[in-house]
C-alpha cells in the first residue's frame, strides 16, 4: 500500500511541477522580474498563479500547482513511512 501512495504522490508532484513550469513561462513572458521572484521567493509562485496569472484554465493550473504539490508531498511521506515499516 505504501508503494502505491508513493507512486500517486509522485504523479501529483509531477503534475504540480508541469504547472509550475507553465506559470514560470508566463511570469518570465510578462516581466523578467516576475519570473525571478517566482524562482527565488518561497511561495511567490503560488501568489503569482492565483493573482497575476492570466492564462487559459487559470483555476486548473493554480489548483494543481498548489493542491497537487501539497498532496503529492504528503502522500510521498506517508507512503515512504508505510513502506519502511514505521
Amino acid at each position: 500500500m505504501g508503494t502505491i501512495l508513493v507512486m500517486v504522490g509522485g504523479l501529483l508532484s509531477l503534475a504540480a511541477f508541469v504547472c509550475a513550469i507553465i506559470v514560470l513561462i508566463a511570469a518570465f513572458s510578462e516581466e523578467v522580474l516576475q519570473g525571478i521572484l517566482c524562482l527565488c521567493i518561497p511561495f511567490y509562485i503560488w501568489y503569482y498563479a492565483i493573482v497575476r496569472y492570466q492564462g487559459n484554465n487559470k483555476q486548473i493550473v493554480a489548483g494543481v500547482l498548489i493542491g497537487g504539490g501539497i498532496l503529492g508531498g504528503i502522500l510521498q511521506v506517508v507512503g515512504g513511512a508505510m513502506s519502511a515499516g514505521g
